[in-house]
């Protein structure tokens, strides 16, 4: 498991399963969950000042995290 905070497994640990498969069976949801990921570790690494950004490039990027988290979750809660 990853290190870094804001996983989606730690996000929704009960839709795991649900999460792999809809990743290989629905384009929409593994390019959500692949911009998620590539999101989240540009903001761990501004976080942990491993690549320092503007405070308000960051802050856009967490707004966007939390959009894509919420077009995550609207998926996973009708499957």
């Amino acid at each position: 498991m990853s290190h870094t905070p804001h996983e989606l497994a730690e996000e929704f640990p009960d839709k795991v399963d649900l999460m792999s498969h809809l990743k290989q069976t629905d384009a929409h949801f593994a390019r959500l969950a692949e911009e998620y990921h590539e999101v989240n570790r540009v903001v761990h690494r501004a976080e942990t000042n491993v690549a320092p950004m503007e405070e308000l490039a960051e802050v856009e990027l967490r707004k966007k995290r939390a959009a894509l988290k919420d077009e995550i979750w609207a998926i996973l809660s009708k499957g």
